[in-house]
């Protein structure tokens, strides 16, 4: 096996070993599951302690000022709501860990034999917007590569179609035909895989046991696909952490997969064992399944007759509005139009129709099971009201950069808290990757007529949180949603702040207007008799609601010098269990005990992202104007921060080391020593996840962002003269 040396530079502080987290969760032991049910414990019995021993003796044992009252309840309200917080997180890890003590894997053969017999359909889109052609081409090719018959994947290309930048133009030719690309690559494997099925199926069919010349055929074939896959890594051009993992986990990982199968095979024929030649039809089919996957390309831009909205959420609208149909193009005074027609011809376009719907983003990798393995939990008759399965996606190990590998953390401690969310009815939507039973989008399918032309929206872009939204939509409906509880899928994580900004900013967004939507579903399920926990409903207000509230709290405890008497080590004790869980989830992710520390100091930083994006949330709630999507960059170069985002860390800096020598001259040591942390904390976060050199950069490229003003050209063109497509009969007819 031959490995490429990656020569791209690394930071200090980072992490080389880059073997992703095992698929499995590790069972946790009792003492384990005994000491999460304590932390929770601990945490709301020293908060009582802490509201009755400091704040009702200190309103009580009086006289008390109006300011100090008032301090009392404010600062009782701002720690309630961040020790509520540290409780919903102890009782989600207190939900995966249960989860993960009864997980058992399902054994291959019993899914093979489904799928023998049952294919549903499924059709994987990837919304893909200025995309690295590279970074496309590892996405789509490990949705290919699924084990899974009956699988369609189609890149939904949302670039500007006719863009007058000739460097632009080369990279969009280049991923327009990344579909045959795929299909090239993988032709010869798949000829020869469905050759030796149908050959075998012809011969002896599925009736009787194998013989030994039977086995040993298939062992030669298993050989051969296992070593095509292994030299199809070994070419593999390796820039980074994301291109080792996709060689080693997808095309070396199946690689040994198959390679096992045929050892096992092996031992079957040393053994002299019976093998139904039922099962050998199975694993010749399961070949044919690997590399027979199709490929397309959409690009929604073309046609007139669907949205335009620049958003995610309207890219997979706009082609699942179209399933299940043919059109026929036709110009109008709007451009090109898909006009829905009855007859199939060479010059109409069919759009397959398919049972489930598997959103994939174009950074994002799924391991060859994830479809398999999802689809047929979700077809289980348990799980008929299940609307969207997925797993909710780890990060690539071995990042470059420290800020990196840091959100990488969280991205992987989120992984857990979303897995103890479905322990209690709680799943939120992850829009990274998820398998969604289609008949339940066109329940909550809207529809509105747009330039006389029908506009389906099926999950919501009324907020950049579209996922987020949508979960609540399905749930109205009668739904529900799972995690499946194994690591099936990863995605990238920001590489530098300027991209860690409009990821963060746009999670902050959305999730406050959504509240008053889920109260409504709660009402309707209930008015259905549905039982519905307080579990359930502490934990979606605080997925929906916590960012805000931290966010402000955080500014709080940061900005107002609170009264001496109402601190105390009651409230270090009620959020200790919390910040030792976390550890321990960092360290359970093979992460170190001090990133607990590290990630502190980065939420400070992340402070004003935080705010904007809830700000955000307020001023569309007044406005009622749609806040516009912001994509994450996903690019090889540093994304640029906003000057505000870069000069608002060393102000927090500044203003704690400010508060710090305030607090020591009036002898009041608990502000002090909180200042001088957050201080200390936000510095090392600068240095380590900004960088001072691209701190700098950012300041400058924003100042002369404000001061240069780019001279605007007045369009003198008509809309309809400026259209290229315009049909003069179609005017005038």
């Amino acid at each position: 096996m031959i490995f490429k040396k990656i020569n791209k530079k690394r930071q200090l502080g980072t992490e080389k070993n880059m073997e992703p987290l095992p698929a499995m969760h590790k069972v946790p032991s009792g003492r384990t599951l005994a000491l999460s049910r304590i932390s929770i414990l601990f945490t709301v019995f020293f908060w009582i302690l802490y509201i009755f021993s400091i704040i009702i003796r200190q309103l009580i044992d009086g006289p008390q000022s109006y300011n100090f009252t008032m301090e009392a309840i404010s600062y009782t309200f701002v720690v309630s709501l961040l020790a509520y917080s540290s409780l919903m997180y102890l009782i989600a890890r207190h939900g995966a860990l249960s989860r993960f003590s009864k997980h058992s894997k399902v054994a291959r053969s019993l899914i093979d034999n489904y799928f023998f017999k049952n294919q549903p359909s499924v059709t994987v889109l990837v919304p893909s917007y200025n995309e690295e052609y590279d970074v496309v081409r590892k996405t789509l090719l490990s949705a290919a590569l699924q084990e899974y018959p009956n699988l369609r994947v189609v890149l939904l290309l949302d670039d500007k179609p006719y863009p007058t930048d000739l460097k632009e133009q080369k990279r969009l030719d280049k991923i327009r035909k990344i579909g045959k690309s795929i299909k090239s690559f993988l032709k010869e494997p798949y000829n020869r895989a469905k050759g030796e099925f149908h050959n075998y199926k012809n011969l002896f069919g599925g009736y009787g046991y194998a013989g030994i010349g039977e086995i040993k055929d298939l062992v030669r074939h298993y050989r051969w696909f296992s070593d095509w896959l292994f030299k199809s890594a070994d070419k593999e051009d390796m820039q980074d952490h994301v291109d080792y993992f996709f060689a080693n986990q997808i095309l070396r990982g199946l690689a040994k997969d198959l390679n096992i199968v045929a050892k096992a095979l092996e031992s079957a024929v040393k053994e002299e064992a019976k093998l139904p030649r039922k099962r050998i039809l199975e694993l010749y089919k399961r070949l044919v399944w690997i590399f027979g996957a199709e490929l397309d390309v959409f690009e929604r831009k073309k046609y007139a007759s669907v949205s335009h909205e620049p958003n995610k959420a309207m890219n997979l609208n706009s082609y699942i509005g179209l399933m299940g149909k043919t059109f026929v193009k036709t110009k109008t005074p709007y451009g090109v139009a898909l006009l829905e027609t009855k007859r199939k011809s060479s010059q109409t376009l069919t759009i397959p129709d398919s049972e489930f719907i598997l959103t994939l983003d174009a950074d994002s990798i799924l391991l060859p099971e994830y479809c398999l393995r999802l689809v047929y939990c979700i077809k289980r008759p348990e799980n008929a009201k299940v609307a969207v399965i997925q797993t909710p996606y780890s990060s690539f190990r071995g990042a470059f950069s420290r800020i990196e590998r840091l959100a990488g953390a969280t991205t992987d401690i989120q992984h857990i808290l979303h897995q103890g969310m479905t322990q209690f009815g709680a799943t939120f939507w992850v829009g990274a990757n998820a398998i969604i039973r289609k008949r339940a989008l066109e329940e909550i399918c809207e529809t509105e007529t747009v330039n006389g032309f029908e506009i389906k929206r099926y999950i919501q872009d009324r907020t950049v949180i579209e996922d987020t939204e949508s979960s609540i939509d399905l749930g109205r409906y009668g739904w529900t949603l799972l995690n499946y509880p194994e690591r099936l899928s990863y995605s990238a994580t920001p590489p530098d702040f300027g991209s860690l900004v409009v990821q963060r900013r746009r999670w902050a967004n959305g999730g406050l207007l959504i509240i008053p939507k889920f109260l409504a579903q709660i009402r309707e399920r209930k008015s259905r008799n549905e039982f519905v926990s307080k579990i359930e409903i502490m934990l979606r207000v605080n997925y929906l609601a916590s960012i805000a509230w931290a966010t402000f709290g955080l500014i709080f405890l940061l900005a107002y010098p609170y009264d001496g008497r109402l601190l105390s080590p009651l409230v270090l004790l009620a959020a200790l269990p919390y910040f030792m869980a976390q550890a321990s989830d960092l360290k359970y992710c093979r992460y170190k005990y001090s990133d607990i520390i590290r990630i502190y100091g980065f939420n400070l930083i992340m402070l004003p992202v935080n705010l904007a994006g809830v700000l955000k949330s307020l001023e569309q709630a007044i406005t009622g104007r749609k806040i516009p999507f912001a994509r994450t960059p996903k690019i090889k170069d540093r994304t640029s921060a906003s000057i505000f985002y870069v000069i608002t860390p060393p102000l927090i800096v500044v203003f704690s080391l400010i508060t710090m020598w305030r607090n020591i001259e009036l002898q009041n040591w608990g502000n002090a020593v909180f200042a001088g942390f957050n201080a200390f904390t936000a510095t090392w976060a600068i240095i380590a996840y900004i960088g001072v050199k691209d701190m700098l950069i950012d300041i400058l490229l924003g100042i002369r962002n404000w001061l240069y003003v780019e001279k605007r050209v007045k369009n003198q063109t008509s809309k309809i003269q400026a259209n290229p497509n315009l049909d003069w009969r179609s005017v005038l007819s």
